[in-house]
């Protein structure tokens, strides 16, 4: 039985070459993002926005909900693999990096589909609640501070559908997930989500060794 390979960069350069399809919006905007602090670590990797919107049109999605913008490069991806009438709501507590993704979004002609929500990301969720209701949104993708984790899961469970699927970033956390003497909040709290995760019976887990570790969460129908 073959077990996980590792990935040099002379495989990823292959991987690349034969399954990621790119354009100009997407490189413009993940080089404008490389050039900020902390910038390439914080962006999604290629691959894992195609990724998104790959999942974004099998889940036939018509409302996505994302915590966590940054740059508004996922923002853009999900977007882009929406229906017309779909929407992106995307929520951050600063209003300064998604108006980089504004322009961005501008040129792919998609900026009418994605709602903004600046502030505290658990009173946007409230907020999307009282809106709409319980089990109002089709797909979530959570990419912020990790330490929100756990209560980002549970308010984002209590707004999916049944059969919607939650897409979680950095699960693997640059590998600190296993060593036993990183006890910051944010590696506790994705420890403690994966834990979760793993004995929640309301949904199917499935842990994707890639990138920094995705973990996709499908809702139970009941």
């Amino acid at each position: 039985m073959a077990e996980q390979i590792l990935s040099s960069p002379e495989l990823l350069d292959y991987v690349r070459e034969v399954s990621l399809r790119d354009d100009d919006i997407l490189r413009d905007l993940r080089a404008e993002t490389a050039e900020l602090p902390m910038g390439r670590a914080m962006q999604v990797m290629a691959e894992e926005g195609q990724l998104l919107a790959l999942l974004v049109g099998l889940t036939g999605a018509r409302t996505v909900l994302e915590i966590g913008t940054f740059t508004g490069y996922s923002t853009l991806c999900m977007a882009r693999a929406l229906p017309a009438e779909g929407r992106v709501i995307t929520c951050d507590i600063f209003d300064k990096w998604p108006a980089i993704g504004a322009e961005y979004w501008r040129r792919a002609g998609v900026e009418e589909r994605i709602d903004l929500r600046v502030g505290h990301a658990l009173d946007t969720l409230a907020e999307l609640t009282a809106e709409q209701g319980p089990e109002s949104v089709d797909f979530v993708f959570i990419d912020a501070d990790k330490a929100g984790y756990p209560a980002y899961y549970e308010a984002s469970l209590a707004l999916l559908k049944p059969g919607g699927l939650i897409v979680v970033d950095n699960t693997i956390f640059f590998g600190r997930v296993i060593d036993p003497e990183a006890q910051d909040p944010d590696t506790v709290a994705v420890r403690a989500l994966n834990a979760r995760l793993r004995d929640d019976d309301r949904v199917d887990i499935s842990l994707l060794v890639m990138a920094d570790g995705i973990t996709l969460v499908r809702k139970k129908s009941l």
